[in-house]
C-alpha cells in the first residue's frame, strides 16, 4: 500500500490544478497513482473495427427487459440500503435526446463492496443486490433506474484514501467501438474533494457535470429518494468520460 498522507495527496492535487487541463480527465494524474502506467504511450493504431466486434462482449442472451433497470428485484430478497430513483436524458451536443441508446449501470452495494472476487474490502455482500443493469433510452432520450444507494469504499491510493459513493455509466452507441464509460456522483458528499479520479477533471464546472442533483419530484413517500442526471455526449457541456473502462 502506498503510505503517502492525506496531506500529500492533497498538495499533489493542487499544483495539477495549477497545469493545463480542461474538461475531460487527464489520462496522466499524479495523485491518481495507477494512471501513470495505465494510460497509452504510444500512438494509437487503427485496426479493422468488425474484427474488434467478433471479440467483443455481448450485452447478453436476451432483449433488454425492461425490469433489468430495477437493481432492488434481481433476487428473492430486498436489498439493503437507501431506494434511490436515478433518471435523465442522454443528449448529444445540441441538445436533442439520443434514443434507444443502451445504458448499462454497475455499483457497489449500500456498505460500499461490489460483488466481485477482486474486492476483498471487508464490508458484507449483500445477498439480495448484484449492483448492475441496464435499460434502453426512450424516444425523449430518457433512461431511468431504481436502486440502492452504494456507499464509499477504501482503495489503495493513497493512506487513508476512500472513493465517494458513485454509480459507474456506460454507453454503448451504435457499435462496441463507440462505448463511452463515465461515473456519476451523489451532491454534497465530503470525499469528492479527497478523490483524484475525480479531481483529475482539474475544471471545476466540468467536475460539477458529473455531480447528480437530488430531485424532489422524483422522491415517493415511504418509498425512495431521487436524482436527476442527464448525459450529453458531445459539444462544450459534454459529460466527462473515464479515460479507461474499469475504474476503481
Amino acid at each position: 500500500m502506498n503510505q503517502s498522507s492525506q496531506a500529500d495527496i492533497d498538495g499533489e492535487i493542487a499544483a495539477a490544478a495549477g497545469q493545463p487541463g480542461g474538461p475531460q480527465p487527464r489520462i496522466d494524474y499524479p495523485p491518481y497513482r495507477s494512471s501513470g502506467l495505465r494510460h497509452p504511450e504510444q500512438p494509437a493504431h487503427l485496426v479493422d473495427p468488425e474484427s474488434v466486434e467478433l471479440s467483443a462482449p455481448c450485452f447478453g442472451h436476451r432483449d433488454v427487459a425492461v425490469d433489468e433497470a430495477d437493481l432492488t428485484i434481481q433476487h428473492a430478497g430486498t436489498p439493503l440500503g437507501e431506494r434511490i430513483v436515478v433518471t435523465g436524458r442522454v443528449l448529444d451536443g445540441d441538445g436533442r435526446p439520443v434514443a434507444n441508446q443502451l445504458v448499462e449501470v454497475w455499483q457497489a452495494n449500500a456498505a460500499g463492496r461490489y460483488r466481485h472476487q477482486r474486492d476483498q474490502h471487508p464490508a458484507p455482500h449483500d445477498p439480495n443486490f448484484t449492483g448492475a443493469g441496464r435499460c434502453l433510452t426512450a424516444p425523449d432520450g430518457t433512461y431511468r433506474f431504481q436502486t440502492i444507494k452504494p456507499g464509499p469504499y477504501p482503495w489503495r491510493n493513497h493512506l487513508n484514501a476512500w472513493r465517494p459513493a458513485h454509480i459507474h455509466f456506460s454507453l454503448f452507441g451504435t457499435d462496441f467501438t463507440q462505448r463511452l464509460v463515465t461515473q456519476m456522483y451523489f451532491p454534497g458528499d465530503p470525499l469528492l474533494r479527497y478523490d483524484p479520479i475525480h479531481q483529475s477533471i482539474t475544471d471545476p464546472k466540468s467536475r460539477e457535470l458529473l455531480i447528480a442533483r437530488y430531485d424532489h419530484d422524483l422522491t415517493t413517500p415511504e418509498w425512495n429518494t431521487g436524482y436527476r442526471w442527464d448525459i450529453v455526449l458531445t459539444g462544450s457541456h459534454r459529460t466527462p468520460l473515464d479515460t479507461e473502462e474499469e475504474h476503481a
